[in-house]
Parts: structure tokens; sequence; C-alpha cells
């Protein structure tokens, strides 16, 4: 068990990643890149790659993708110490699609994945309560009725000892009802200080509603933060004591944005905890998101923080 716990610590559920080299159906395609997903791990590896103290909580399985996650881990700093090994587990798998048009598509293999089977009794309070930031996220609620609990648990835990709670809602229709999902993830809200959303969230919990109404929508379930995630366009940010402000994106050549929002949200997480202002975190984060469509796959592209600062000293 580690001695010193990390400033940020995230929750929830990894998955070994498969991204087609090549154009086309899945069935078609012959060779893959073999990458690290999964919301909240992106989100970890990417607050550790920029500097950040940091620490995961999960459940995975003791085959080689485990492995190579407890691997990954701790090549990068991140303390993997309360992640739990299933010996017979076997980890969650995901296949990225590119079709003839450039646009990606998901296939899971996900179900009865050790991360699914995450309890609030896999939970280590004194190692959650002792950290500044405790992350999670809608997908981490969405994949079993345990995984969810433990969200919330954590979420609780974290809020009767003072520290922040960060909450990505990262809804996926895939795999719960929307209206379920609207449920939890409004719910969530009301329990999060830190708000993270996409405009695809926003759509599916709201409809077609204007940024500024979205983000207001969110902030009266109590946050102190709001983010709306919108892109290449940048984000929207509004606090509690009523600031509203858009951060503009930064132009990059996309090659793929699996994974940006995770990056996007682990820089504004560091920025903030710095003491930067939403709008400075903001546009921060926008430089981490952009940087990591650069290259393939959720983790390989997230930059250092040198490589975002001098990003944007570049472009200023």
């Amino acid at each position: 068990m580690g001695s010193t716990v990390p400033e940020i610590i995230a929750l929830g559920e990894p998955m070994a990643e498969f991204a087609a080299a090549e154009r086309g159906r899945l069935s078609t395609v012959r060779t893959f890149h073999r990458g690290w997903g999964g919301d909240t791990s992106n989100f970890i590896v990417a607050a550790a790659r920029l500097g950040g103290s940091c620490g995961y909580m999960t459940r995975v399985g003791g085959d080689e993708f485990g492995r190579s996650f407890l691997d990954l881990w701790r090549r990068e700093g991140v303390d993997a110490s309360r992640v739990i090994v299933e010996p017979e587990g076997r980890t969650a798998v995901y296949f990225i699609a590119l079709d003839q048009d450039g646009r990606h598509s998901f296939t899971y293999y996900r179900a009865g994945s050790p991360a699914s089977r995450l309890g609030p009794a896999d939970l280590d309070a004194t190692y959650l309560g002792a950290a500044r930031l405790v992350h999670t996220s809608g997908i981490t609620q969405a994949i079993s009725a345990s995984a969810r609990d433990a969200a919330v648990a954590a979420m609780a835990i974290a809020r009767a000892r003072g520290v922040t709670v960060s909450y990505d809602a990262n809804v996926r229709p895939g795999l719960m009802a929307v209206e379920q999902l609207r449920e939890i993830v409004t719910d969530a809200f009301g329990r999060a200080d830190l708000v993270f959303l996409s405009s695809e969230d926003a759509s599916h919990l709201f409809g077609p509603l204007a940024a500024d109404e979205v983000v207001a929508r969110v902030l009266e379930r109590g946050p102190t933060i709001v983010v709306l995630r919108q892109g290449p366009r940048g984000c929207t940010v509004a606090t509690r004591d009523g600031r509203r402000v858009h951060v503009d994106g930064w132009r990059v050549e996309a090659v793929d944005a699996t994974g940006a929002g995770d990056a996007f949200n682990a820089g504004f997480v560091l920025e903030w905890l710095r003491g930067a202002s939403p709008e400075a975190a903001a546009r921060f984060a926008n430089a981490v998101g952009a940087l990591t469509t650069l290259g393939p796959g959720a983790v390989m592209p997230i930059p250092t923080r040198d490589q975002v600062e001098q990003f944007m000293l570049q472009r200023t």
C-alpha cells in the first residue's frame, strides 16, 4: 500500500484499446494499434503526465491486459496500490473503427469485466478522504449497479471530508436507457463540485439547448463550476457566482479525438488546483485536448506539461 496519498484520485473502468490502423469495417480491418482506454483511466494518466500526483481505484483482470494497465500506471507515476486484481478476471476491451469518411465508431466487450464488479466495499475511505480531488463519471455509474454504488459512495466520502468532487457526465446510451442515465447523471451533478460535460452529453440530457442554458441547468443542481466542452470550438465555463465565459479552442489538424475530453478534464483540474482561474484553466485544458487529437488512440498522444506550455507559447 502506498504511504503517501495522491492529490488526485480517479475511480472507474479501464479498457484495453484496439484502434484500426486502416479504414473500413472491423470485419475487414487486419491491423490495429494496441493501446489503453477507459474515461477515468485516460483522465488519471493525463493528470499524471501533466505533472499531477495521482492515484487510481478499480478492478482489473490478472490477464495480459490487466497487467498491461498496471505497467502503464507504474510508468506514468499513477499510484495503483488500491487497484484490485482478479486473478481469473478478463479486463474489458474495445475496438475503434474508422470509416471511409474518417468517422470513428466503437465496439465494446465489457460485460462482466472486473471493473463492473467494483463496489463500495472496495473503497479505502482514508485514502479517498486524504486527497484534494476525487474524480468519477457517468460511464462508471452505467457499467453496473455495484459500480454505480461505488461512485456514489466515493463522492459521499469525499464531500464528507472536504475533498473536491469532479464528475464527467459521459452519457453513453449504449450502456443504459437515456431516461435512466438522465436520472443518474443529473443526481450526480448535485453530488459534485466540478462538473464536465460535452455538447453531445448535453443533447442527451436536455435536448437542443444553447450553451448558456445547458450550464445554467447543471448549476441548478448545485456544483460550483460547470464546464461544457464544445470540441474544436472550445468550451463554456460557468460558476455559481454568476460568471459565464466562452473560451475558444486551438486550431489543429485532428487525427483522432478519442480520449481528448478526458485529457481536457485533467488539464482543467490540474490548473484549477494550482490556483488558476476557471478561464485560465479552460484555456490550458483546451490546449491539452487539442494536442491529444494529434495521434491515434486515447493515451499515446496525451501531451506533457512542457509540450502544452510550448504549444500555447507558440500560438500566442
